[in-house]
């Protein structure tokens, strides 16, 4: 499992790595104004994504059952069953754009000097998204067989074309079309690629719509539908602030909110990398009755989870900001530093309950309170967004992202301890305690940087990240996870110097 969670986590760095040239080269390339348009257009076209009807996550979920079983013909079924779904959903997604055009064009301000050009990359945009729907299969398919590893290679040359393909497209013609067109054209490389490989790793593999079966279709949206409650919380908690912000503050505030966000946003990436493999491996080891095993995944993920937030999470609360203003610009500096600091607090609880809790809940084929959880904290949000948007701006906004986050976190944490028969209080002994205290001596050493240094260029805010990490790793190996049972950092220490003296 770890080799697949570290290759999840490359992609995810690589991906970082990659945003942070392309963010500041794509805002200076479009403005404000067209990189404000750009995340309203997305924000509003990735709600078509939620006609998929969860069929994605759930497919994974049944392609990994016919896996553990060693059943050729049921996964191909359910294969061809998902990619006709996927081309009947994709035609749907188009006509809906037409209604999501008409939204856009009524409602919002954007600037006429590139008006032409933001209604034509909506269209491309609502293409993109429609063909990502069947896009998305030959992913899914390695996912559920546990490739990990060659499905990230595929990623990995997806978010390295996108970046050269974002330099020298958006150097000549920096428009929004060209970037939407860029999008599609990483979808059609993704899902060659990703196909071919599947082939070659498993030859059994076969893609014929003539096998689609409606028996499986019913079994598949059984479980999709909850998915479907589950994507559209989703969407309103993490993708609708650009469209508040647009609607009832203005679309040029709208990149200093995302610029914040954007932080946030991969770093729930990184974690969710652990669901990804998580979500599979609970419905393997529920299929072959293993449910001790499930416990141990739980809990062991759970407290690296609370880790990894916490190791990136004080060093975004308190040198996020200044960090922001040597990429970005001075100006950025309080606006987002601000949204950054509220929303980086909630994502602390958050976060580590969304990359494991939640993946093992669906993975187990209880979707039922998770979903709902969701859906509810996305509509608190969006409520709570808006009232905070008038009188304070884009900090109300993040305020009104955060709260929910919390109070789904500890809805979904105590129905997946009740279903793992856990206590919650053994769960909090475990995951927390030790893992807070020893945050603190790199939170104090953040806070020296910052308030006794006042570090503001690259290479000193690189040395307070790197001296942070670094006193953040002797914290977990001489305390966190000393003599852990699932995780004991120390002992692994102690054999492989023991082996290499050998």
């Amino acid at each position: 499992m770890l080799k697949s969670v570290s290759s999840n986590w490359l992609v995810t760095i690589v991906t970082i790595v990659s945003a942070y040239v392309l963010t500041p080269f794509t805002l200076h390339r479009l403005g404000d104004g067209g990189y404000g348009t750009w995340n309203l257009i997305t924000s509003i076209t990735g709600y078509l994504a939620l006609l998929v009807l969860g069929v994605p996550m759930a497919s994974v979920r049944f392609f990994a059952e016919h896996v553990a079983d060693g059943d050729d013909k049921r996964l191909n079924d359910a294969i061809a069953s998902c990619m006709g779904l996927y081309l009947i959903l994709g035609a749907i997604a188009l006509a809906g754009g037409a209604a999501l055009f008409a939204f856009f064009a009524l409602s919002f301000d954007v600037p006429a000097s590139i008006g032409a050009d933001a209604r034509l990359a909506f269209g491309v945009t609502v293409l993109w998204v429609s063909l990502g729907f069947a896009g998305s299969l030959p992913s899914g398919v390695l996912a559920a067989a546990d490739d990990f590893v060659a499905r990230n290679a595929v990623r990995l040359a997806g978010v390295v074309l996108r970046f050269v393909l974002t330099l020298v497209i958006l150097t000549v013609w920096p428009t929004l079309t060209m970037l939407a067109v860029i999008q599609v054209a990483c979808l059609v490389f993704d899902f060659q690629l990703s196909w071919w490989v599947a082939r070659r790793r498993h030859p059994a593999l076969r893609l014929r719509l003539g096998n689609f079966d409606w028996q499986v279709v019913r079994r598949i949206f059984a479980f999709s539908l909850y998915v479907l409650v589950l994507n559209a919380g989703a969407r309103l908690s993490f993708e609708t602030d650009s469209i508040v912000i647009g609607k009832f503050d203005r679309i040029e505030s709208i990149p200093y909110f995302t610029i914040a966000n954007s932080f946030v946003i991969y770093l729930m990436e990184f974690v969710i990398a652990i669901g990804a493999v998580v979500m599979p491996m609970a419905t393997r080891l529920k299929t072959q009755q293993r449910s001790p095993e499930l416990r141990q995944v739980f809990l062991k993920w759970s407290k690296i989870a609370v880790s990894l937030t916490m190791l990136a999470g004080i060093f975004l609360i308190i040198l996020g900001p200044r960090f922001i203003a040597w990429w970005i610009g001075p100006a950025y500096e309080v606006p987002s530093g601000q949204v950054l600091r509220i929303l980086m607090v909630s994502y602390l609880v958050f976060l580590p309950v969304r990359g494991v809790a939640l993946p093992i809940l669906m993975g187990l084929g209880k979707p039922g309170l998770p979903t709902i959880a969701f859906l509810a904290a996305g509509l608190v949000n969006v409520v709570l967004s808006i009232a905070l948007a008038g009188p304070y701006g884009i900090a109300g906004v993040a305020v009104g992202t955060a709260i929910p986050n919390v109070l789904f976190a500890a809805v979904v944490l105590v129905q997946t301890c009740r279903v793992l028969e856990i206590p919650v209080l053994e769960y909090l002994r475990y995951v927390g305690p030790r893992a807070l205290i020893g945050s603190l001596p790199p939170l104090a050493l953040l806070l020296w940087f910052r308030l006794g240094l006042d570090v503001r260029s690259l290479g000193a805010l690189a040395t307070a990240g790197v001296a942070m990490s670094a006193l953040f790793a002797a914290m977990s190996v001489f305390f966190v996870y000393r003599n852990d049972p699932y995780v004991d950092l120390r002992g692994r220490l102690i054999a492989l110097r023991a082996g290499g003296r050998a």
